[in-house]
């Protein structure tokens, strides 16, 4: 075979040597700088497009690829689990630089282990294990209780909330356009299965998780606001006009005080679309007698002070005497 002949299309871009093997393929194509050898007898095609922007999204997609490599020769009896599940559970979680594909067995099995791969033993009453897209990996549910040995409180409130968010229709009208990737229930029921590790911080973050959290950051700011001594806003908030016309949804806000909190990400700023929609809603919210708070990553991570003062001053303009 030449050395750069075009490999089988049906191996796709992640496969075993022996599937290679099996269609034809010789040792010495396998041996090609093209291909990335990241555990032993897997072979993943180099420069794949990358579906996610920024660092993390960047370490993310680089975590994903290697779980679907491993799970290809992942042992009898094994799941992905921790960060690695939470990010095959499409879960937005920071990384570190080389976090490895982190991969567990139920108790007494002994633990996996290899180069790029932390291996865990855990009792099975802790590790409830489902599939995705055929490769076995922890439940979220037990995926959020697992990393209670690694987040925060507040990092445990924000994926917390993201499992049980409850996705709704825009354009004022509540029906939900599906159902939540598990329920408060089940994350209860996680947390009471056995003693684990992170225990006490898992029963801090339950009472504070909602089913209308948006996104992790607006979790984060959520926890802020609450923490600076502000009312818990309300969440998934529809705005209507004088004449009861329905004009936007805000993420949070305080509607008895008519003060809306607008978390911006960065699409915010790049989309021309997004950027023209803002604009006409805080028209409308102005002309309703609304007061808008835009926070910003910059802001709640970096001076959280000032954004619980921004809140507090719109707050007090509009009567409240906290």
């Amino acid at each position: 075979m030449p050395r750069h002949a075009p490999l089988p299309v049906e191996l796709g871009d992640t496969f075993t040597v022996a599937a290679a093997a099996a269609l034809g393929v010789s040792r010495k194509r396998l041996r090609n700088p093209q291909l990335d050898r990241p555990f032993h007898g897997v072979r993943v095609r180099r420069d794949l497009p990358d579906p996610d922007a920024g660092l993390f999204g960047a370490r993310r997609s680089e975590l994903r690829a290697r779980a679907q490599a491993y799970a290809l020769v992942m042992p009898a009896g094994a799941f992905l689990c921790l960060r690695t599940a939470a990010v095959l559970h499409g879960y937005p979680v920071r990384l570190a630089s080389g976090t490895p594909v982190e991969a567990a067995v139920h108790h007494p099995q002994r633990a996996a282990r290899g180069r790029g791969v932390s291996g865990h033993s855990v009792r099975p009453a802790l590790a409830e294990v489902t599939e995705i897209d055929g490769i076995r990996v922890t439940t979220p549910a037990a995926t959020w209780a697992m990393l209670g040995a690694h987040l925060n409180v507040s990092e445990l409130v924000a994926f917390g909330d993201a499992l049980i968010r409850v996705p709704r229709h825009p354009g004022g009208f509540r029906a939900p356009s599906g159902p939540p990737i598990t329920t408060l229930a089940a994350l209860r029921g996680a947390v009471e299965a056995g003693r684990r590790v992170g225990a006490q911080r898992l029963r801090e973050a339950l009472p504070l998780l909602r089913t209308g959290s948006s996104s992790p950051a607006e979790s984060r700011s959520r926890l802020l606001l609450i923490e600076g001594g502000l009312p818990e806003p309300e969440l998934d908030v529809d705005v209507f006009d004088g004449r009861g016309r329905w004009i936007g949804c805000s993420e949070m806000a305080y509607p008895g005080h008519r003060v809306a909190i607008e978390y911006e990400g960065d699409h915010h700023r790049t989309s021309r679309e997004q950027w023209n929609r803002d604009i006409a809603k805080y028209q409308a919210y102005a002309e309703a007698g609304w007061r808008v708070v835009r926070l910003t990553a910059e802001l709640v991570d970096r001076h959280p002070h000032e954004a619980v003062r921004q809140v507090a001053a719109a707050l007090r303009a509009s009567g409240w005497e906290g």
